[in-house]
């Protein structure tokens, strides 16, 4: 059985604007969109993330410090701390922004899931933090 950890954040920002109508007709170019699943598997550990945010792969691409900076017990540890956090939001609606706590994390800090999962979790939980203005558990990194 393949074991997942998913976090899926969809997360919808409606802008209404109250502009006239004009007559002119503007032809539209085709929207071009940048993939906005990030999917990280280790198939040697069955294990897989998957994120679903807009932005978050723009930002790992430019801003998110590269791969081997932080060992991977940091990474373990500071996960922790933020699923931990994380959960205890989703299970505190009334509390917390419910469309940014849908899903409760499956984290089994007991389990190693390998450096390229535990980084990008870490690195999601800073994106989510800079970009939603929330702050889960000590320093946030501002990036």
């Amino acid at each position: 059985m393949k074991n997942s950890i998913y976090i899926f954040l969809l997360l919808f920002v409606i802008v209404a604007c109250s502009t006239q109508k004009t007559s002119m007709t503007v032809a539209k170019k085709p929207a071009t969109s940048v993939n906005d699943t990030v999917r990280i598997a280790n198939d040697e550990l069955e294990y897989e993330v998957i994120i679903i945010d807009s932005g978050f792969s723009t930002w790992l691409a430019s801003m998110a410090l590269p791969r081997n900076h932080y060992s991977q017990s940091y990474l373990e540890n500071k996960n922790r701390q933020y699923v931990q956090e994380w959960n205890s939001r989703v299970l505190q609606p009334q509390r917390y922004n419910p469309n940014l706590y849908e899903m409760r994390i499956d984290y089994d800090p007991t389990i190693n899931y390998g450096y390229e999962v535990n980084y990008l979790i870490y690195n999601y939980m800073i994106y989510f933090q800079n970009t939603y203005k929330q702050k889960l558990a000590g320093y946030v990194p501002s990036r």
